[in-house]
Protein backbone atom coordinates (compact mmCIF):
# COMPACT_ATOMS: atom_id res chain seq x y z
CA UNK A 1 0.00 0.00 0.00
CA UNK A 2 1.16 3.56 -1.13
CA UNK A 3 0.51 6.24 1.30
CA UNK A 4 0.85 9.94 -0.44
CA UNK A 5 2.92 12.53 1.62
CA UNK A 6 1.33 15.98 1.88
CA UNK A 7 4.25 18.59 2.76
CA UNK A 8 2.27 22.14 4.25
CA UNK A 9 4.54 25.39 4.34
CA UNK A 10 4.53 27.88 6.87
CA UNK A 11 5.74 31.36 5.42
CA UNK A 12 7.11 33.30 8.42
CA UNK A 13 6.33 37.09 8.02
CA UNK A 14 6.10 38.13 11.81
CA UNK A 15 9.15 39.91 12.09
CA UNK A 16 9.24 43.55 13.19
CA UNK A 17 12.04 44.84 10.63
CA UNK A 18 13.09 47.05 13.16
CA UNK A 19 17.16 47.27 11.86
CA UNK A 20 15.83 47.37 8.14
CA UNK A 21 13.51 50.69 9.20
CA UNK A 22 10.53 49.44 6.85
CA UNK A 23 8.76 46.58 6.27
CA UNK A 24 11.28 44.56 4.57
CA UNK A 25 8.99 42.16 3.04
CA UNK A 26 7.38 44.65 1.08
CA UNK A 27 10.48 46.10 0.09
CA UNK A 28 11.10 46.27 -4.09
CA UNK A 29 13.08 43.30 -5.03
CA UNK A 30 13.40 42.94 -9.00
CA UNK A 31 10.78 44.69 -9.39
CA UNK A 32 8.14 43.27 -6.84
CA UNK A 33 7.83 42.75 -2.84
CA UNK A 34 10.52 40.95 -1.59
CA UNK A 35 7.64 38.21 -0.07
CA UNK A 36 6.31 37.95 -3.37
CA UNK A 37 9.44 35.79 -4.33
CA UNK A 38 8.42 33.49 -1.47
CA UNK A 39 5.00 32.70 -3.23
CA UNK A 40 7.00 31.93 -6.25
CA UNK A 41 9.35 29.43 -4.47
CA UNK A 42 6.31 27.81 -3.16
CA UNK A 43 4.13 27.36 -5.48
CA UNK A 44 4.82 23.65 -6.89
CA UNK A 45 3.07 20.62 -6.46
CA UNK A 46 4.93 19.79 -3.46
CA UNK A 47 3.64 22.41 -1.12
CA UNK A 48 0.16 20.90 -0.53
CA UNK A 49 -0.70 23.71 1.36
CA UNK A 50 0.75 27.19 2.50
CA UNK A 51 -0.08 29.89 5.04
CA UNK A 52 1.64 33.62 5.56
CA UNK A 53 1.84 34.28 9.66
CA UNK A 54 1.81 37.79 9.91
CA UNK A 55 1.10 40.58 12.19
CA UNK A 56 1.36 43.38 9.45
CA UNK A 57 -2.29 44.41 7.74
CA UNK A 58 -0.17 45.34 4.87
CA UNK A 59 1.70 42.21 4.48
CA UNK A 60 -2.23 40.48 5.05
CA UNK A 61 -3.64 42.53 1.84
CA UNK A 62 -0.77 41.69 -0.25
CA UNK A 63 -1.41 38.16 0.38
CA UNK A 64 -5.22 38.28 -0.52
CA UNK A 65 -4.40 40.13 -3.76
CA UNK A 66 -2.07 37.74 -4.62
CA UNK A 67 -4.46 34.92 -3.34
CA UNK A 68 -2.27 33.21 -0.86
CA UNK A 69 -3.71 32.40 2.50
CA UNK A 70 -2.78 34.18 5.28
CA UNK A 71 -2.94 34.51 9.25
CA UNK A 72 -2.72 37.86 10.86
CA UNK A 73 -2.09 37.76 14.43
CA UNK A 74 -0.54 40.18 17.65
CA UNK A 75 1.22 37.45 19.19
CA UNK A 76 4.46 38.63 20.55
CA UNK A 77 7.09 35.48 19.43
CA UNK A 78 8.40 33.40 17.39
CA UNK A 79 7.03 30.29 19.10
CA UNK A 80 3.37 31.58 17.79
CA UNK A 81 4.06 32.30 14.58
CA UNK A 82 5.58 28.33 14.27
CA UNK A 83 2.35 27.54 16.55
CA UNK A 84 -0.17 29.47 14.71
CA UNK A 85 0.69 28.28 11.41
CA UNK A 86 1.50 25.05 11.51
CA UNK A 87 -2.38 24.52 13.20
CA UNK A 88 -3.60 26.00 10.36
CA UNK A 89 -2.57 23.28 8.05
CA UNK A 90 -3.70 20.13 8.85
CA UNK A 91 -3.30 16.61 7.57
CA UNK A 92 0.35 17.06 7.02
CA UNK A 93 3.16 14.67 6.87
CA UNK A 94 5.67 17.34 6.79
CA UNK A 95 5.57 20.88 7.12
CA UNK A 96 8.22 23.72 5.99
CA UNK A 97 9.03 26.76 7.62
CA UNK A 98 10.55 29.55 4.85
CA UNK A 99 10.95 33.09 6.93
CA UNK A 100 9.55 35.56 3.89
CA UNK A 101 12.77 37.29 3.53
CA UNK A 102 14.63 35.04 1.54
CA UNK A 103 14.39 36.27 -1.98
CA UNK A 104 17.33 34.17 -3.80
CA UNK A 105 15.55 30.79 -2.88
CA UNK A 106 14.32 29.12 -6.06
CA UNK A 107 11.72 27.23 -6.33
CA UNK A 108 13.88 24.03 -7.50
CA UNK A 109 15.02 24.03 -4.04
CA UNK A 110 12.08 23.80 -2.48
CA UNK A 111 11.20 20.97 -5.10
CA UNK A 112 14.11 18.83 -3.99
CA UNK A 113 13.62 19.47 -0.10
CA UNK A 114 10.21 17.96 -0.43
CA UNK A 115 10.99 15.55 -3.20
CA UNK A 116 13.45 13.72 -0.92
CA UNK A 117 11.17 13.97 2.02
CA UNK A 118 8.56 11.89 -0.10
CA UNK A 119 10.67 10.21 -1.70
CA UNK A 120 9.15 5.79 -2.13
CA UNK A 121 9.38 3.78 0.56
CA UNK A 122 9.78 -0.13 0.56
CA UNK A 123 6.96 -0.11 2.82
CA UNK A 124 4.56 1.32 4.69
CA UNK A 125 6.33 0.76 8.26
CA UNK A 126 9.51 2.05 6.39
CA UNK A 127 7.62 5.16 5.22
CA UNK A 128 6.82 5.83 8.97
CA UNK A 129 10.12 5.59 10.38
CA UNK A 130 11.66 7.59 7.78
CA UNK A 131 9.60 10.32 7.61
CA UNK A 132 8.31 11.31 10.47
CA UNK A 133 11.11 11.62 12.26
CA UNK A 134 13.44 13.63 9.57
CA UNK A 135 14.15 17.16 9.70
CA UNK A 136 15.80 18.44 6.50
CA UNK A 137 17.89 21.98 6.36
CA UNK A 138 19.20 23.87 3.96
CA UNK A 139 22.56 23.52 3.05
CA UNK A 140 25.22 24.97 1.25
CA UNK A 141 29.08 24.45 0.85
CA UNK A 142 31.21 27.03 1.96
CA UNK A 143 34.70 27.22 -0.03
CA UNK A 144 37.57 26.34 2.22
CA UNK A 145 35.11 24.54 4.28
CA UNK A 146 33.85 20.50 4.57
CA UNK A 147 31.15 21.45 7.35
CA UNK A 148 28.56 22.52 4.86
CA UNK A 149 26.62 25.55 5.97
CA UNK A 150 22.92 25.64 7.20
CA UNK A 151 20.09 27.45 7.28
CA UNK A 152 16.61 27.84 6.04
CA UNK A 153 13.92 26.94 5.19
CA UNK A 154 13.45 23.65 7.62
CA UNK A 155 11.04 20.78 6.81
CA UNK A 156 10.04 18.80 9.96
CA UNK A 157 8.21 15.57 9.95
CA UNK A 158 5.19 15.34 11.58
CA UNK A 159 6.72 13.72 14.09
CA UNK A 160 8.15 16.97 15.69
CA UNK A 161 4.41 18.55 15.40
CA UNK A 162 3.90 18.36 19.49
CA UNK A 163 7.53 19.85 20.36
CA UNK A 164 6.76 22.59 17.42
CA UNK A 165 3.84 23.22 19.03
CA UNK A 166 4.54 23.97 22.57
CA UNK A 167 8.41 25.62 21.83
CA UNK A 168 9.37 27.86 24.83
CA UNK A 169 8.21 31.38 24.40
CA UNK A 170 10.00 33.44 22.08
CA UNK A 171 11.89 30.31 20.53
CA UNK A 172 11.60 28.82 16.91
CA UNK A 173 12.40 25.83 15.71
CA UNK A 174 16.14 25.45 16.29
CA UNK A 175 15.15 24.09 19.67
CA UNK A 176 13.76 21.01 18.27
CA UNK A 177 16.78 20.78 15.84
CA UNK A 178 19.02 21.17 18.54
CA UNK A 179 17.57 18.18 20.59
CA UNK A 180 17.92 15.77 17.90
CA UNK A 181 21.36 16.56 15.71
CA UNK A 182 21.14 12.87 14.37
CA UNK A 183 17.56 13.50 12.59
CA UNK A 184 19.07 16.10 10.12
CA UNK A 185 19.99 16.37 7.06
CA UNK A 186 21.46 18.83 4.49
CA UNK A 187 19.76 19.42 1.16
CA UNK A 188 22.05 21.59 -1.08
CA UNK A 189 20.40 24.82 -2.88
CA UNK A 190 19.97 24.61 -6.37
CA UNK A 191 22.04 27.52 -6.98
CA UNK A 192 24.97 29.32 -5.56
CA UNK A 193 22.94 32.04 -4.89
Amino acid sequence: MKKSLTVGCVIMASGLSRRFGTNKLLADFCGQPMLCRAFDATATPGIAARIVVTRSEEVQALCRAQGVPVLLHSLPGRNDTVRLGLSALLELSGCMFLPGDQPLLRRETVEAMTALFCREQPSPAEWQKETEREIFRLGAVAENDPAPLVGSPVLFGCGYFPALRTLPEGKGGGVVIRQHPGCVRAVYAQSAE
